[in-house]
């Protein structure tokens, strides 16, 4: 089965390869399937955002679509970045400085209240019309300090507690294992080995 990946996320698009792991998805980029389109994502939620994507990029390209719209839930920030994630402080802004910004926003916040949490919304849209979803989620809490090589975005400040480490210093094998966009998609791996 063919499937359109909607990102130019490059780091996604490595992620995911990896989770589906199998001759009977064939996950292409949107460059592959030369599609340049920009999908406006004006929903209220992670779901609405998915879907939107993955409809449009079905319609465009006449192939089942797949899309994810993801995320960090900081509690005591009401749950912001949340749906702005990729868009705090302008979309072409580096991620370091928006990781500085929420280290700053959040100097004196004691670690209790720093409780936070990556969320996935993943959506498949098939040409015959079906949408199938699923979600996954990572809980931990912003750390003091940005620290990491691996992974990306805001991987360099989220620090989970039962690995005792940030999700920067995890492996991509590690990190797919437990994080909210790794299941999410293994849920959306067996959904569509379901249907084929």
């Amino acid at each position: 089965m063919k499937i359109v990946f909607a990102t130019k996320n490059k780091g996604k698009v490595n992620e995911v390869v990896k989770i589906f792991n199998t001759d009977k998805i064939e996950l292409v980029t949107m460059e592959q399937a030369g599609i340049d389109i920009d999908v406006v994502e004006d929903g209220t939620t992670f779901e609405e955002n998915a879907e939107k994507k993955a409809v449009e990029i079905m319609k465009a390209s006449g192939e089942a679509a797949i899309a994810d719209d993801s995320g960090l839930e900081i509690d005591f920030l009401d749950k912001q970045p949340g749906i702005h994630s990729a868009r705090f402080l302008g979309h072409d802004t580096l991620y370091s400085i928006k990781n500085a910004k929420i280290l700053d926003m959040l100097k004196d916040v004691p670690e209790e209240k720093r409780t936070a949490r990556f969320v996935c919304a993943v959506c498949l849209a098939l040409p015959d019309g079906r949408i199938i979803r699923s979600k996954g989620t990572l809980e931990g809490r912003i750390g003091n300090k940005i620290t990491g090589e691996n992974g990306f975005g805001y991987d360099p400040i989220f620090f989970i507690p039962e690995k005792n480490c940030y999700s920067a210093e995890l492996s991509t094998e590690e990190k797919n294992k437990i994080s909210h966009r790794g299941k999410a998609m293994a849920e959306m791996r067996e959904k569509i080995l379901e249907i084929l």
